[in-house]
C-alpha cells in the first residue's frame, strides 16, 4: 500500500500518543514529535510504501524516548481484556452445529472483529470497557467481504502473520479449526515490539506455540513485515506456503506491496486511506482472498 497525505498526521499522532505512554516529561514528548516531524519532512515522498515511512517514525520516536514498549500496558490491558471475554468468544464460534466449514467461517470472523479492539488509530474510539456487546453487535453483522469458501482447500501449510496482543488469543480459535481441518500453521509475530503489535514474550506468556506447528519472528521491530529485515527462515516460509493470511492493517500495508500469492487479508478497515486500497469502507469486516 502506497502512503496516503492523510497517514502523515495519522503517523505523528500515533507518535504524540506513543510519547505520552513512556513520559510525563513534556520536553521529552515535544523532541519525540519534532523527531518525528523530522523524518517525515526527510522521506515523505508521494507514493512511497506506507510502512517505508511509519517504520522510521516510530523508530526514531523510540529512540528519543529511550524506551523500547511504550504500548506495554496497553497491551498488558488487551490481552486481560480478551482473556476474559474467550469463554463467551469461543461458545460464539464453536456452537456445537459441527460443521467445520461454517466453524472456520465463525472463527474468521471472530478473528477480525479482534482486529477492531486497537490503539493509536486516529479517530477510533476503542470500546475496551463494552467489550462483550460490542463483540457480540459485530458478530452478529458478520463479514462484509467474505472469502472464506475459497480458503478452505489451501489450509494445509498456512503462515498466519499475527498483528496485536489480545486479538491474538482470538486468533486462536482459526489456528484450533485449522489443526482440526489437518492444517499445519507457522505462526509469525514481530522480531521486537512496535506499538501494540504481539511478539514472543506474549507468545511464550499465553502459551500459544503449542497451539501451532512452529512460531516465526519479522526479524525486526518494523511495521508490518520488512522483508530486507527479514529472516530467511521466514521468507522461504513464504515461498512454501499453501496460504498466507495477513492479520491487521501493519501486515496489509507492507505484504499488499509484495507479490505472494495465495494470500488472505484479514482485517476490520480502521482507516479510510486502506478502505480505498483494499476496496471496502471504514468499519467494514474484511476476509479478502488474493489467488
Amino acid at each position: 500500500m502506497k502512503v496516503h497525505p492523510r497517514c502523515s498526521y495519522c503517523l505523528l499522532s500515533r507518535v504524540h500518543q506513543e510519547a505520552e505512554l513512556s513520559t510525563d516529561d513534556e520536553e521529552l514528548i515535544q523532541k519525540a514529535i519534532l523527531g518525528g516531524i523530522d523524518v517525515l519532512n526527510s522521506l515523505y515522498e508521494p507514493g512511497m510504501p506506507a510502512a517505508e515511512l511509519s517504520t522510521p517514525m516510530h523508530r526514531k520516536a523510540y529512540e528519543i524516548l529511550d524506551d523500547n514498549d511504550p504500548y506495554k500496558s496497553m497491551k498488558e490491558l488487551s490481552s486481560k481484556t480478551a482473556s476474559r471475554f474467550m469463554p463467551v468468544i469461543r461458545s460464539h464460534v464453536f456452537n456445537g452445529d459441527g460443521d467445520d466449514v461454517a466453524t472456520f467461517k465463525r472463527a474468521v470472523l471472530a478473528a477480525v472483529i479482534g482486529n477492531y479492539f486497537d490503539y493509536g488509530v486516529m479517530g477510533l474510539e476503542v470500546p475496551i470497557d463494552v467489550f462483550d456487546e460490542t463483540f457480540k453487535e459485530h458478530f452478529q453483522r458478520g463479514l462484509d467481504i467474505d472469502d472464506t469458501e475459497k480458503m478452505l482447500d489451501k489450509l494445509s501449510n498456512v503462515v498466519y502473520l499475527a498483528d496485536n496482543c489480545g486479538e491474538i488469543l482470538i486468533d486462536t480459535l482459526v489456528f484450533e479449526i485449522i489443526k482440526k481441518m489437518g492444517g499445519n500453521i507457522t505462526l509469525v509475530v514481530r522480531g521486537a515490539p512496535i506499538l501494540n503489535d504481539v511478539t514472543m514474550e506474549e507468545i511464550e506468556e499465553f502459551g500459544i506455540a503449542d497451539k501451532v506447528d512452529r512460531v516465526l519472528t519479522t526479524g525486526s521491530n518494523a511495521i508490518g513485515v520488512r522483508l530486507q529485515e527479514a529472516p530467511a527462515e521466514l521468507k522461504d516460509a513464504f515461498d512454501n506456503a499453501s496460504l498466507i493470511i495477513s492479520k491487521g492493517m501493519a501486515n496489509y500495508e507492507t505484504m499488499s506491496e509484495e507479490n505472494y500469492r495465495p494470500i488472505a487479508y484479514l482485517l476490520k478497515v480502521k482507516c479510510d486511506p486502506v478502505g480505498e486500497d483494499i476496496g471496502a469502507p471504514k468499519g467494514c469486516s474484511v476476509a479478502r482472498l488474493f489467488e
